[in-house]
């Protein structure tokens, strides 16, 4: 077996395990500390919205010399609005220029061609009208209210509220992380990011229902017992699923990282990149929220409740019980006659003599004949 399985296999069983609920303040911190930056980024600099979302041109050029820098400064001239660029793998590029109706698409092409010296006929013009852009933002939004009403319907009846409600804070929590990516990063928001954050809302919630599935069998007749409180059993249930979680992951990850690095980095794919960051970003979320958040929230929740909280009572005192027990056990080890008297075998006093009888044993008393 290899030294992963082996591990799998030990966390499994409980040989070994990390205090990831113990911890949970540290995670807490963490995870509110990133979301105040994704906010802060959003807020700053805000989303670079596609034209799918609120109209304009596209223009697509054949294979040119012209370098980025210069066909930004070009469009930016011939429109008067800002302009975004990209350079695709066969060379050609792509404008696009929010903004534009059919008229001012027409002389933009026009001064676009004669700036880079080509046949007008040889660039493409595509335009999107805002009112599609609106449709698309409110789509986009319904979308993505109905998923996560579904997904609260369903964990409340597949296990309970307090599962939903952790599952539908972890899920926010990787929103909220992979739109502030988006915001800082400046890369543009199309529909195939829309595509990629549901897509990755998915992953983040299978495998946070992974651990929820082993949690609850784990605490089935929890109260029947004195020897786990509902923490150590969330604990013992992150630990159980840790290298299931990971291999999901990873090997998620692996194919999404070839799409931004090398599909959107090195052959310039710009619609790659809508998409794989998306996905890549929400993916390493949703895989930290699941064993970080939604877990330990859970068991925060759950030992709000009455029972659980005796239970927990009775858990810390029979534990403080044995630990004084060991203390007391290692005490006399070290002292085997820590509790005997200073002389053990010391007289404690005179032993108490039978009464002397009289010379004439066994002859009755009285005068003598």
């Amino acid at each position: 077996m290899s030294k992963l399985g082996n591990l799998g296999a030990r966390l499994h069983r409980g040989e070994i395990s990390y205090d990831f609920v113990g911890h949970r303040k540290l995670w807490y911190g963490i995870s509110i500390l990133i979301t105040i930056t994704a906010i802060v980024g959003l807020a700053v600099r805000g989303l670079n919205m596609g034209i799918d979302f609120q109209g304009g041109a596209v223009f697509t050029t054949e294979k040119t010399s012209v370098s980025v820098s210069q066909a930004q400064e070009y469009a930016e001239e011939a429109s008067g609005h800002d302009a975004v660029v990209q350079k695709l793998g066969n060379g050609t590029l792509r404008i696009q220029i929010a903004g534009m109706d059919t008229t001012q698409s027409d002389q933009i092409k026009n001064q676009l061609a004669e700036d880079f010296k080509v046949d007008p006929e040889k660039i493409a013009a595509d335009l999107v009208g805002p009112s599609w852009g609106d449709q698309i933002a409110n789509k986009a939004w319904q979308g993505l209210a109905i998923f996560m009403v579904l997904v609260v319907i369903y964990l409340a009846i597949a296990f309970e509220w307090r599962m939903a409600i952790a599952a539908l804070v972890a899920l926010i929590h990787d929103i909220t992380i992979t739109v502030g990516i988006y915001a800082l990063v400046g890369f543009e928001v199309t529909p195939g990011t829309v595509i990629g954050l549901l897509t990755i809302l998915g992953y983040s919630l299978y495998d946070t229902v992974v651990v929820f599935d082993s949690l609850k069998e784990q605490t089935k007749d929890i109260t029947k017992q004195t020897r786990w409180t509902y923490s150590d059993i969330a604990n013992r249930s992150i630990n159980s699923t840790l290298v299931r979680s990971i291999n999901t992951t990873v090997v998620a990850l692996l194919p999404v990282a070839g799409l931004l690095f090398i599909g959107g980095g090195f052959l310039g794919a710009g619609t790659l990149n809508d998409i794989s960051l998306s996905l890549f970003v929400g993916l390493a979320a949703g895989a930290y929220s699941s064993i970080f958040i939604a877990t330990p929230l859970v068991a925060d929740l759950k030992e709000l409740e009455p029972q659980m909280k005796s239970l927990k009572k009775r858990v810390l005192a029979k534990r403080a019980q044995a630990t004084a027990e060991e203390d007391l056990a290692e005490a006399r080890a070290e002292d085997p006659r820590g509790d005997e008297p200073e002389d053990a075998h010391a007289v404690v006093g005179p032993r108490t003599q039978p009464a002397s009888r009289s010379r004439g044993r066994g002859r009755p008393s009285g005068k003598r004949r």
